[in-house]
């Protein structure tokens, strides 16, 4: 319900006054429509299958915690991962059972790495994490605990077949990798040796 108009110096009318109701009700709308922009975000930089962040969130993540470590001189040590035997997974299995082995394996990466780990889903079988800040002992024990995790998901199952994994380890260099995409791209090139 409108109370009044007001009038600039102008002469011309500015927005009308509402009533409490009104604005009240306007404020939602508002944050109705922030909240859908932010979905919209969010799901721009997570794959929708593993609920991860997809190539494009992992490396704006990454990018951040990267300058971070810059900054702070603080080493940084990527984890490029593919599911060994996904193919055959998926050719054996059908499509729903290795989607279900990547959902398996994006929920123990989840459970293994700690929250300031940017872990995300590449594409296909090919998942990565950037550890920040952590030494070798550390990154050795998150290696142990995923392997203990899966191996724990694996038993419990009871399917024909296991989920593994092989892994490369690639220590940021700020001298060598300008980008997290020269970084990634170190990775990869390791991994399809």
């Amino acid at each position: 319900m409108l109370i009044s108009g007001k009038t600039g110096k102008s002469g011309r009318s500015t927005s009308p006054l509402l009533t409490p109701q009104q604005e009240r009700e306007r404020l939602r709308e508002m944050a109705r429509l922030a909240e859908r922009e932010l979905a919209g975000v969010q799901m721009a930089s997570m794959d929708e299958l593993t609920l991860l962040s997809n190539r494009h969130g992992f490396t704006a993540l990454a990018r951040l915690g990267l300058d971070a470590c810059q900054e702070l001189q603080t080493p940084a040590t990527l984890l490029y991962f593919t599911l060994d035997e996904f193919k055959r997974i998926s050719y054996l299995y059908g499509r729903a059972k290795a989607d279900d082995a990547l959902k398996t394996f994006a929920d123990v990466l989840r459970i293994a790495f700690r929250e300031n780990d940017v872990v995300g889903r590449l594409e296909g079988d090919r998942f990565v994490a950037l550890l920040t800040g952590s030494s070798s002992v550390e990154i050795a024990a998150i290696k142990a605990r995923l392997n203990e995790i899966l191996d724990e998901r694996n038993a419990m199952a009871q399917r024909s077949y296991d989920i593994s994994f092989s892994v490369t380890q690639v220590e940021y260099d700020p001298v060598i990798h300008g980008s997290i995409e020269e970084l990634l791209g170190d990775a990869e090139s390791v991994m399809n040796r």
